[in-house]
C-alpha cells in the first residue's frame, strides 16, 4: 500500500469514526431518558464520572508500548519487538487488576460511609454496575498495544474499522438492552461483554498480522522500566489539557462570574471546532510516518511532516475566514442571542486557531519517535503559566485578558514544538518553509489525482 493511499484511507475512516462517536452521544440519550427517566439517568451519569475519565487514558503505558513495538518491529528487531509486546501485555494486565482492586475498595468505602444512601439507584446495584463498567474501561488499556500490531503490519486502516465496528456494536447493544427494560446492572454487563468480545477478536486478528520469526518474548526489567517512564510522559498529555482548559474555565468563574464562563466556553467551543480537522490530519498521517521512521526512511518522514503542517495551516486559514465572517452569526444562532461576545475576544480566539494548527500537527512527531518528554514538560509548564497569566490579565481586561492568557500558550508552543520536532527528525526549522512550493505542488497533485479518479468512477 502506498503512503498516499494509506494516509487517505486513515483520514477517511477516522472521519467516519468521529461521526460514529457523535452518533453514540446523540442517539442513546433519548433512549436513556425514555427508559430510565431524567433523574435516574442523571444519577447514573454521576456514578460514571471515574470510568468515563479512564476511557481517555491508559496511564500512558499502552501508548508507549504500542509506539515502541512499531519502531522495533519495522527496524527488523523482532526479538525486541516480542519483548516489548510481552512486557506491555504484562503491565496492562497488572494495571487492570490493580484498577479493579482499587475500584472495589473505593466502592465498599463509599457504601460504608453512606455515600449511596440518598441515591435513586440501589446501593448494591450501583456498586455492581460501576464495577462492571470499570472493568470494561480498564480492559481498554490493551488497545494501544494491539493497535501497534496493525501499524507495524501497515494495516492501520483496518484497526480504525475495528473501532468503528465496536462503536456501532455498543450502540446496537445499548438500544436492545434499554428496550428490554434492563437497569444499570444489565446495561453495564452488556457493555462489558461487548467490550470483551471486541477486545478478544481485535487482539487475535492484530496478533496474526505480525511475525516474530520464532522469537519468543522475554520480560526484561530494563524494558519494563523504559515503558513505565515513557508512559509517564504520555500521561502528561491529559494533565496539561486539564490544567489549560479546566484551569482557564475556573479562572473565568472566580474572577468574572458564571455568565462569563458560559460565554468563554461557548466561544472556545465554536472556534476550536476547526481543531477537529487537525486531529484527522494528525491521526491520518501518524501511522505512515511512524512506519517509515521505523524503517529509517527519514526523507519520506520529513516530507510527510512538512505536508501535514501545510495542510493543517490551509485548513486553519479557511476556518479563520469562515469564523471571521460567519462565526458571530453561527454563535448567535446557537446561543439564541443570549450571549454577546466582544469582537476583540473573537479575534484572539481565531488567532489561536491558526497558531494551534501548526504546533498541534507538529506534535505528532513525539508519538512517531516515541519521545514524549520533550513535549510533556514544556506543555505542562506553559499550561500552568498560561492559566496564571489569564488570572492576572482578567483583572485588567476582563474576558479579553483571559483570551490573551490562553493565546500565550499557543504562541509559545508554536515557537517551541515545530523546531523541536524538526530536531527529532534531523532537519532544521527553516526546512518547514523552504520546501513550501514543492510541498504545495505535492498536495495539489494528490488532490487532482483523487478528484480525477472519482470523476472516472462516476
Amino acid at each position: 500500500m502506498s503512503v498516499t493511499k494509506g494516509i487517505l484511507q486513515n483520514s477517511a475512516l477516522l472521519t467516519i469514526q468521529k461521526l460514529v462517536r457523535v452518533l453514540d452521544q446523540l442517539l442513546l440519550v433519548p433512549f436513556f431518558l425514555t427508559q430510565w427517566g431524567a433523574e435516574y439517568y442523571g444519577e447514573w451519569l454521576t456514578l460514571t464520572i471515574i470510568p468515563s475519565i479512564l476511557a481517555f487514558s491508559d496511564l500512558g503505558v499502552g501508548t508507549a508500548a504500542g509506539n515502541g513495538f512499531v519502531l522495533a518491529y519495522t527496524k527488523g528487531d523482532k526479538q525486541r519487538a516480542a519483548d516489548i509486546s510481552k512486557c506491555g501485555l504484562l503491565i496492562a494486565s497488572v494495571a487492570v487488576m490493580l484498577g479493579m482492586l482499587i475500584t472495589v475498595g473505593v466502592l465498599l468505602s463509599g457504601d460504608y460511609f453512606g455515600l449511596f444512601d440518598k441515591s435513586l439507584i440501589d446501593a448494591h446495584e450501583a456498586m455492581l454496575a460501576v464495577s462492571l463498567l470499570m472493568a470494561s474501561r480498564l480492559s481498554g488499556f490493551f488497545a494501544q498495544l494491539i493497535e501497534g500490531y496493525f501499524r507495524a503490519a501497515r494495516k492501520a486502516p483496518m484497526a480504525v474499522l475495528f473501532h468503528i465496528g465496536y462503536g456501532l456494536l455498543t450502540i446496537c447493544v445499548s438500544i436492545i438492552v434499554l428496550y428490554a427494560g434492563c437497569g444499570v446492572v444489565g446495561y453495564s454487563l452488556s457493555v462489558l461483554v461487548a467490550h470483551i468480545v471486541y477486545s478478544f477478536v481485535y487482539f487475535i486478528y492484530g496478533r496474526s498480522l505480525v511475525d516474530f520469526e520464532k522469537c519468543r518474548g522475554v520480560v526484561r526489567f530494563a524494558e519494563l522500566k523504559g515503558l513505565m517512564l515513557k508512559g509517564l510522559g504520555y500521561l502528561a498529555d491529559p494533565i496539561w489539557q486539564a490544567i489549560y482548559f479546566q484551569g482557564s474555565t475556573f479562572v473565568v468563574r472566580i474572577v468574572l462570574g458564571p455568565a462569563s464562563v458560559a460565554m468563554f466556553n461557548t466561544v472556545r467551543t465554536v472556534c476550536r471546532s476547526v481543531n477537529q480537522l487537525f486531529s484527522i490530519v494528525n491521526f491520518g498521517v501518524f501511522p505512515e510516518m511512524q512506519y517509515e521512521y521505523g524503517r529509517g526512511n527519514l526523507p519520506i518522514v520529513q516530507r510527510l511532516f512538512r505536508v501535514s503542517i501545510l495542510v493543517s495551516l490551509v485548513i486553519a486559514l479557511c476556518g479563520f475566514v469562515v469564523l471571521l465572517f460567519a462565526g458571530p452569526y453561527i454563535y448567535n444562532l446557537w446561543t439564541h442571542n443570549e450571549l454577546i461576545v466582544p469582537s476583540d475576544v473573537w479575534l484572539v480566539f481565531m488567532l489561536g486557531v491558526v497558531l494551534n494548527a501548526i504546533w498541534w500537527t507538529a506534535m505528532v512527531v513525539y508519538r512517531v519517535t516515541n519521545k514524549p518528554y520533550h513535549f510533556a514538560v514544556v506543555a505542562t509548564i506553559m499550561a500552568s503559566l498560561s492559566v496564571g497569566m489569564s488570572y492576572i490579565l482578567a483583572g485588567f481586561f476582563g474576558l479579553l485578558g483571559v483570551a490573551l492568557g490562553a493565546l500565550l500558550f499557543d504562541v509559545v508552543m508554536v515557537l517551541f514544538v515545530p523546531n523541536d520536532a524538526c530536531k527529532l527528525l534531523s532537519m532544521s526549522g527553516c526546512d518547514l518553509w523552504t520546501h513550501f512550493s514543492q510541498d504545495l505542488e505535492t498536495v495539489k497533485s494528490v488532490v487532482s489525482n483523487r478528484l480525477g479518479f472519482a470523476r472516472n468512477n462516476n
